[in-house]
């Protein structure tokens, strides 16, 4: 018995010693992963592309925009601008603030008197209509666009209206606040600059008692809050800004009323970018309005007469309010930014009820208006009262 254990524990050595070479296996015997990889190795190797991803930087645009106040042309007013041919040439009066004026983006004007032309005959107040060549003269000061909603809209009735708007159209000015038609009110006016579209709407308090033709509404906007929020809406959808004047206030007065900061406050949140004020006559302060989300309102609450005869340094004293917009579009968003309020005060200057002209406060000399660096400086401080923002441009 134990011969026999010892011979199969022999034999077991043997065999654990031995070197045995495998077989070789047929090729459709190979493991499929193996034969994967052996066919991928006989493809030629393509190079790898790593696309390289750009990273879009904000395209950012800017603007300036400016308006003027009152454009209000008594008797005197036009007769100095009557030349030898019975025509009127107003472009001397702006010769001295059109720099101002043209050097901004888009400048608005607020047109008070209805340029009916000469065969309604010429008139001035209490019910004016004046002759069309004021109209050039503002095109050729730099106007981009005026604003004819005002207490004196329908002073010489719808025929005056319709000779306005037929001279505006004739020389390419947009206006808005007084129409037409439905179809004429119901388009939006809209300029664009540097790729910024701003969209313009105007109103007025009243009509002097006139009543607006039966049927009609269309020939002058007035102060509605919904008929604003309608508009203001149809606006926003085909603009980057929206810009509003407003015929408000009360005469001759410095400081804007209740009414008006009431109103101006419901313009903001409606999403009113911009408010020009006009009816007072007189220069009223500017000021912002904040608004929830980090956007604010930028009020010009009166911008007082630019042209006119009127009398007393108030009335006189006039200015170019101006704003500059930022326009920030990336790939989520578009976001507006109103900065850099700014004003040129200006003086409307006449001797004997003649020679007329408007001119930057800045230039003016003690031969136009004694002592007239004292109320540069008071006018500097009145404007900024609410917001202490204001640059005073002077060249």
């Amino acid at each position: 018995m134990k011969k026999y254990y010892l011979l199969i524990a022999l034999c077991m050595l043997i065999v654990g010693c031995s070197h045995f070479s495998a077989p070789e296996l047929p090729i459709d015997s190979i493991p499929v992963a193996n034969a994967m990889e052996t066919e991928m190795a006989k493809r030629p190797v393509k190079p790898i592309t790593v696309k390289a991803f750009k990273i879009e930087k904000p395209v950012v645009t800017t603007a300036k925009l400016v308006a003027i106040g009152d454009i209000l042309l008594h008797q005197p007013v036009y007769k100095d601008a009557k030349t030898t041919d019975g025509t009127y040439d107003f472009t001397a009066m702006f010769e001295k603030v059109k720099p101002f004026i043209e050097s901004a983006d888009i400048a608005v004007a607020n047109q008070e008197t209805m340029i009916g032309g000469p065969e309604l005959g010429l008139s001035s107040y209490p019910k004016f209509n004046s002759p069309y060549e004021i109209g050039d003269a503002l095109k050729y000061s730099g106007i981009d666009l005026v604003t004819i909603a005002n207490n004196h809209t329908l002073d010489r009735g719808e025929k005056a209206i319709l000779n306005a708007i037929d001279y505006w159209d004739h020389i390419e000015m947009p206006y808005t606040g007084a129409f037409k038609s439905p179809d004429d009110r119901n388009m939006v006016r809209t300029v664009t600059k540097n790729d910024i579209t701003f969209s313009f709407l105007s109103y007025s308090y009243g009509t002097n008692g006139m009543p607006v033709p039966e049927g009609k509404p269309y020939l002058i906007n007035l102060i509605d809050l919904p008929l604003i929020e309608q508009d203001v809406k149809k606006a926003k959808t085909i603009s980057d800004v929206v810009v509003v004047s407003m015929h408000w206030g009360n005469e001759y007065e410095k400081t804007p009323n209740d009414t008006q900061i009431n109103l101006a406050n419901e313009l903001s949140s409606m999403g009113v970018d911009i408010i020009i004020g006009h009816h007072p006559h007189v220069l009223q302060p500017v000021d912002w309005i904040e608004r929830p989300d980090g956007t604010r309102t930028f009020v010009m609450y009166s911008l007082g007469n630019f042209l006119s005869s009127q009398e007393g340094l108030e009335k006189l004293t006039g200015g170019i309010g101006g704003v500059e917009i930022t326009k920030v579009v990336d790939s989520e968003k578009t976001v507006i930014k109103l900065d850099h309020p700014s004003f040129v005060p200006t003086y409307g200057y006449y001797k004997n009820k003649r020679d007329f002209e408007v001119i930057p406060m800045h230039l003016l000399t003690e031969s136009y208006l004694p002592g007239y660096q004292t109320h540069y400086e008071n006018t500097q401080r009145h404007l900024n009262v609410l917001t202490n923002e204001l640059t005073f441009i002077e060249k």
